[in-house]
């Protein structure tokens, strides 16, 4: 998708235009800069129920249980524009650029004024039913990778900025593990040996950028990572590492350098993974936010951020996502 260029730009997400009119409106619009920041887990838009049965969500309707207002309510007029979605479990680019076709028809604005970054355009398909009665719908969660998808209105991003991709680690079946013995890199050729399986590990590809705010010239790094489900038992993310602070988590070393260029730093994550601590990026000046569980009575899902973020009365946590995993959003003022 070509990032459209927006003629008449905003400082931030939600003033109206007659609030901007005005000198005092630009003080205003001054004090209220924020960029609203959600991470999730989409699964493909296809939710599992407890029956075994999966329902399929439009993207407007997941939107609208995802994004809140400042009181973290949903589907209220105080609902702002967001700046960046941080997502997990696409299907690759056309589902990606179809999400951000209807966020921006949600807030009557032309189509390309959200653009989406995938690590793979389409990748291939792996695993059987997905816990899908419907063969139909678990067809349609085949096919996974991570995006970000950001708001051009108020974002920028040079095409030297973005960092893909990065793979995740893993245990390989039948090896031992101990303190990250037996952890190898999970990608080629260190993939599941049966051809079922064999293309998972392109859902586990992180990706990451580095936008700039268009009001400020503020830096700001994002990055997507969703980590294969061994690493809930067995924390690996290379060869012979545990992560950092043994949480499976690394981020490459391209990535790294964006993330040491930036200002605001913000890192969206399904882990796959309980326990990890909200310190555990703090060596990146990142804060962890949101407690909750966000899969079934499992925090697996986190929110990273180095930013003035404002508090929020339900906690980071989303709790009507239409996911199978809970969004966590951050509104960082700057």
């Amino acid at each position: 998708m070509a990032v459209l260029m927006v003629a008449a730009l905003t400082p931030l997400s939600g003033v109206p235009a007659s609030a901007r009119s005005t000198g005092a409106a630009g003080t205003a619009a001054a004090a209220d800069r924020v960029l609203r920041v959600y991470n999730n887990n989409i699964e493909n838009l296809v939710v599992n129920n407890s029956d075994g049965t999966c329902t399929r969500i439009s993207g407007p309707d997941h939107l609208t249980s995802m994004l809140v207002d400042d009181n973290g309510a949903t589907g209220t007029a105080g609902v702002a524009a967001p700046d960046l979605l941080i997502v997990q479990q696409v299907r690759g680019t056309g589902q990606a650029e179809a999400y951000a076709d209807q966020l921006s028809a949600k807030f009557g604005y032309p189509a390309g004024s959200y653009s989406a970054i995938v690590v793979w355009s389409d990748p291939e398909p792996w695993g059987s039913t997905h816990k899908c009665s419907s063969q139909t719908l678990g067809d349609l969660k085949k096919k996974q990778t991570n995006a970000i998808i950001w708001n051009t209105r108020t974002l920028s991003l040079a095409s030297g900025d973005v960092s893909k991709y990065w793979s995740a680690g893993w245990l390989k079946p039948g090896t031992a593990y101990g303190g990250g013995a037996g952890c190898t890199l999970y990608k080629p050729p260190n993939s599941d040996p049966d051809t079922t399986d064999y293309y998972k590990w392109k859902r586990t590809s992180a990706i990451a950028a580095r936008f700039t705010i268009k009001a400020t010239g503020t830096s700001v790094f994002a990055a997507t990572m969703h980590l294969p489900q061994e690493n809930r038992q067995n924390a690996c993310a290379g060869d012979g590492i545990t992560g950092i602070a043994g949480s499976g988590i690394n981020i490459g070393a391209d990535a790294t350098s964006l993330l040491n260029a930036s200002t605001i730093r913000i890192v969206g994550i399904d882990a796959n993974r309980t326990g990890i601590a909200a310190s555990t990026l703090n060596g990146f000046g990142m804060t962890g936010y949101g407690s909750a569980a966000t899969s079934g009575s499992s925090k697996i899902d986190y929110l990273f951020v180095k930013g003035a973020v404002r508090s929020s009365p339900i906690g980071h946590t989303v709790t009507g996502t239409k996911s199978n995993h809970l969004a966590l959003y951050g509104f960082i003022d700057y």
